[in-house]
């Protein structure tokens, strides 16, 4: 009886252990495949309504890194993006998670969370970049962050 529950015991923790690992095995997938558009689009320009290697805007590099790198479609505007997913707290983020700025009255801005605090994003001063959450200005104009699903 003990040695049957203790297999029984042996093969829930096993379970638990494999699943907690794949978790971290697909977020650590997605981490590299975000990386991987980042460094083939890295410093190229701002450009309003840019969706390609001649300039891209926020929507526009969000868009496109979904689209190829987590094989999900986005719609074009930072406006539309917002409209999807689950809204969640900023300590709850993961790798992938959309996180949306007002800049101003009227301008909205969107990045994409790497974890460790950063996010890569099109600036209008950089580029393509990553900046961290923390800094002043992002920390000042940080709104919400959301998680889009299949």
């Amino acid at each position: 009886m003990k040695k049957t529950y203790f297999i029984i015991s042996l093969l829930i923790i096993t379970l638990l252990t494999s699943c907690g690992a794949s978790k971290r095995a697909a977020e650590n997938a997605k981490k590299e495949k975000l990386e991987q558009q980042f460094q083939l689009y890295k410093g190229i320009k701002y450009k309003y309504g840019g969706t390609n290697k001649r300039g891209f805007d926020c929507s526009g590099f969000v868009q496109t890194v979904y689209r190829d790198a987590l094989n999900i479609q986005l719609p074009r505007t930072t406006k539309t993006m917002a409209k999807l997913g689950q809204k969640i707290p900023k300590f709850r983020l993961k790798t992938g998670d959309l996180i949306f700025f007002k800049i101003s009255r009227k301008t909205r801005h969107v990045g994409i969370y790497i974890g460790n605090n950063i996010f890569m994003h099109s600036s209008t001063s950089k580029g393509i970049t990553k900046s961290k959450l923390d800094n002043t200005y992002w920390k000042k104009k940080y709104k919400y962050a959301k998680r889009i699903t299949r």
